[in-house]
């Protein structure tokens, strides 16, 4: 007795994409063929994903994933167990592909060239995007900058926990004054997706207020999307503007 196919994978097991596909034709050709930008996303995904399985070939798979998040950028802030919802990926790929996708966000979060002007809340966000996005815990940055508002050096102080990353004002000023910042940035992202301030949120950066009378603090909230499926895909804080006389 034939085994029907579960619903939505008939087309998986009726054709095989790859094996239809000239050999010339296939992403692997292409790439070295033509290089990695005449790819398509589908075909990118394919090379990463190297195989498919019984009546699934690697190309439909791919397929299947960028579909089902809704484009490849979408894939970032994916975990080990969503990749393993589809049939074919199992916990080593899942947990391959979680790899590459951060490789890839840290890769775009360190872009070379000129420094970074940081002087306005949407610059800052903008910034943190790539930084930020798909992360599942809070983390605190400490962003140096020099006298024109250019970035000096990122700097994490904490990571913490999917509701907390609290930053002593002691670990804040240590990175400024290391890196003879004359201005400082501090920021930090919400898991939950509200970008409204909790109590702890307040409660720091008084102690900041306070810490320190050489240095002007100064709120500012930066806006940054809504939701998993966000460009950003979680909010982001900046909770103050410092500057050192």
């Amino acid at each position: 007795m034939t085994q029907k196919p579960p619903d939505g994978e008939t087309a998986a097991f009726s054709t095989n994409r790859l094996r239809e596909t000239l050999a010339c034709e296939r992403p692997q050709e292409r790439l070295e063929k033509f290089g990695p930008a005449a790819l398509s996303d589908t075909e990118l995904l394919a090379l990463l994903l190297r195989s498919g399985t019984r009546g699934q070939d690697v190309l439909t798979l791919a397929s299947r994933l960028i579909q089902e998040a809704g484009s490849l950028a979408a894939l970032v802030p994916w975990r080990e167990a969503e990749f393993r919802r589809l049939r074919g990926i199992g916990r080593v790929k899942g947990l391959q592909l979680v790899a590459v996708l951060e490789v890839a966000r840290r890769v775009a979060g360190q872009q070379g060239g000129e420094s970074p002007l940081l002087t306005r809340a949407e610059l800052i966000a903008a910034y943190l995007q790539p930084v930020a996005s798909g992360l599942e815990v809070e983390k605190f940055w400490v962003l140096c900058l020099n006298r024109k508002n250019r970035l000096l050096k990122r700097v994490e102080v904490t990571s913490g926990t999917a509701t907390a990353a609290l930053a002593h004002p002691r670990e804040v000023f240590r990175a400024a004054i290391r890196e003879s910042a004359s201005a400082l940035v501090c920021a930090h992202n919400h898991p939950s997706g509200d970008p409204a301030p909790s109590a702890a949120d307040v409660q720091v950066t008084r102690l900041w207020e306070r810490s320190h009378k050489c240095v002007y603090v100064k709120r500012r909230i930066m806006g940054s999307g809504h939701g998993r499926r966000s460009p950003l895909g979680r909010n982001l804080r900046s909770e103050a503007v410092g500057r050192f006389p």
